[in-house]
């Protein structure tokens, strides 16, 4: 039986034998008996993280410290709400703040407190619903999640290729409407469009995508094994 810890394009936690390539925490969101209860997060830093940090095994939800919680790709982690973890990411993490720094015209970059606040008033309301915005897909980096009708999926050259689990399918019939709702917050949006390239899921994108001069990234290690 799945744990609870599969993380949906629109923030909700589910439990789902698909597994993801990355994973993060929003804090300790589970009991004693491994299951969720009514919180959804216990702190702003809500983080995206790489499965394999130096070979070390963790358990996905010891008790009193932290859930784990699972992604399909960053780009559903960003769409949820999360950012690039500044410990076991690094690198993703300065560029993330340098092209948030950007979007922004900012003099400094920002601190991750900061970000985390702001994102925070972007990813949910009082009522602990997901935010999103109307915008007209035109105006959209690729790389960000939208749901037009009932269907949820990545934005890639100007289609959407729908969401799953298991990964991206076939792209959407039909063109997209003038007007799409995206559910990756702006300030994520913005730094997208200012120059980060989220890490997809390989099927995400074609060979010739691929090959080319993408502003996504394929993630790396779609082989790698976690204990979730």
């Amino acid at each position: 039986m799945p744990l609870q810890n599969r993380v949906t394009p629109d923030g909700q936690i589910v439990a789902d034998p698909g597994r993801g390539l990355m994973m993060g925490n929003r804090g300790c969101l589970h009991g004693p008996g491994r299951e969720l209860g009514v919180s959804r997060w216990r702190s702003k830093m809500w983080i995206c993280c790489v499965l394999d940090w130096k070979g070390v095994r963790r358990d996905p939800m010891p008790s009193g410290r932290w859930t784990a919680l699972f992604f399909v790709d960053e780009a559903t982690a960003l769409a949820a709400g999360h950012r690039p973890c500044a410990h076991c990411r690094r690198s993703d993490y300065l560029d993330f703040a340098e092209t948030w720094r950007a979007a922004r015209r900012l003099g400094r970059r920002p601190l991750a407190r900061e970000m985390d606040s702001i994102l925070h008033r972007e990813r949910v309301d009082r009522a602990r619903r997901q935010v999103t915005h109307c915008v007209p897909a035109g105006e959209l980096p690729d790389g960000v999640m939208i749901r037009v009708g009932g269907d949820v999926g990545l934005l890639i050259s100007g289609q959407l290729r729908l969401w799953s689990f298991n990964g991206y399918g076939a792209p959407a019939a039909g063109r997209l409407p003038g007007a799409v709702e995206v559910l990756t917050p702006p300030s994520i949006v913005a730094a997208i469009a200012a120059g980060y390239r989220p890490i997809v899921h390989p099927s995400a994108l074609t060979q010739a995508q691929r090959a080319g001069d993408s502003p996504v990234r394929v993630h790396a290690h779609a082989g790698a094994a976690a204990t979730h």
